[in-house]
């Protein structure tokens, strides 16, 4: 064979000068547009139902609109925007249905991890996931206590060691981001949460995997169920003030909330 059809010598790296020597991998322009836009729809800059122009995003960034439109198709697929053929982008609505599976999924893939994880907790994880409990407690600010929640539960289910199960955990809470911080327009459901949490922790402590699993199972659908009924009564709110009339009064209950 000559060089033309040899392709990629496996033993010979001399034959193949011509390939650059790798440098450390670094952000791809698509994806640091996508990191900005999904965090201005978490802080609320960029509303439900926004337009993304494709070339105001591409002035903003000084880039073509090649990475712009790899930027969209990243958010569409992770359920941050909606792309219509003709229509363009916006940003994906708030969906009560979608608040209530997200905290599904995440009490059954959730409530899984912890329980591989507790055989294997040491003194210093426990601390460590001590720390973070009081972290996400202290925390008043929408945007850190988002961070401080899923720092908190992540390391929970480190000590499992399942990498895939812990990166579609923590997918789940990159979606549930924008409905979390709904949370901070009810203070008391945080503090139940907070409560919650220090429960959690203690059931670990103790290496009680049922009532981990429990306690973690209910903490996650309690949460869902509260974000689906205030984005349902606030849709219906919204509906019955666009028609003109009040809306009707529900009787409040307190749920059993988590994050």
């Amino acid at each position: 064979m000559n060089d033309a059809t040899d392709g990629f010598p496996l033993d010979s790296a001399a034959r193949v000068p011509f390939l650059p020597v790798a440098a450390a991998p670094r952000a791809s322009t698509s994806r640091v547009i996508a990191d900005a836009l999904r965090t201005a729809i978490v802080e609320g800059t960029l509303a439900p139902g926004a337009p993304l122009r494709q070339d105001a995003i591409a002035r903003h960034f000084s880039v073509s609109a090649i990475p712009v439109r790899e930027a969209l198709r990243q958010l569409e697929g992770e359920g941050w925007a909606k792309v219509a053929v003709h229509k363009g982008a916006t940003v994906a609505p708030l969906s009560a249905d979608e608040a209530r599976e997200i905290y599904e999924i995440r009490s059954a893939l959730e409530s899984l991890a912890v329980g591989l994880a507790i055989p294997h907790h040491t003194a210093a994880t426990l601390r460590e996931s001590e720390k973070l409990c009081h972290a996400a407690e202290k925390e008043m600010d929408p945007a850190l206590y988002v961070t401080r929640n899923e720092e908190f539960h992540m390391s929970l289910y480190a000590s499992a060691a399942r990498p895939q199960l812990e990166e579609m955990i923590a997918t789940l809470h990159r979606r549930g981001e924008r409905y979390l911080r709904l949370k901070f327009g009810l203070p008391l459901y945080k503090d139940e949460s907070d409560r919650e949490h220090a429960e959690i922790l203690d059931a670990v402590r103790r290496a009680d995997i049922p009532a981990a699993r429990s306690l973690l199972t209910a903490h996650l659908l309690g949460t869902g169920e509260l974000l689906y009924r205030f984005l349902t009564e606030r849709a219906q709110a919204e509906a019955a003030q666009a028609n003109g009339r009040k809306p009707r009064a529900r009787r409040a209950r307190t749920p059993t909330t988590g994050s």
